[in-house]
């Protein structure tokens, strides 16, 4: 899918060195790829806290193959 975008030249430069890509199209796919996985570890990140467990709860005897 074809798209045009107005990208800042100078940022997408940067981009493109930091990154070590060789192509405009790679960095701003790797960039994409990365914004989506930020936000979705800040999802994650929400949900701490929130899950209540079991103190009494022993875990190692799950372990244990009878």
């Amino acid at each position: 899918m074809a798209t045009n975008l107005a990208i800042d030249p100078e940022l997408l430069d940067e981009a493109l060195r930091v990154g070590g890509h060789r192509t405009k199209k790679a960095t701003v796919n790797e960039a994409l790829e990365e914004y989506v996985r930020r936000r979705n570890q800040r999802e994650v990140l929400e949900l701490f806290g929130t899950v209540e467990y079991d103190d009494d709860y022993d875990y190692k005897a799950q372990r244990s193959r009878e």
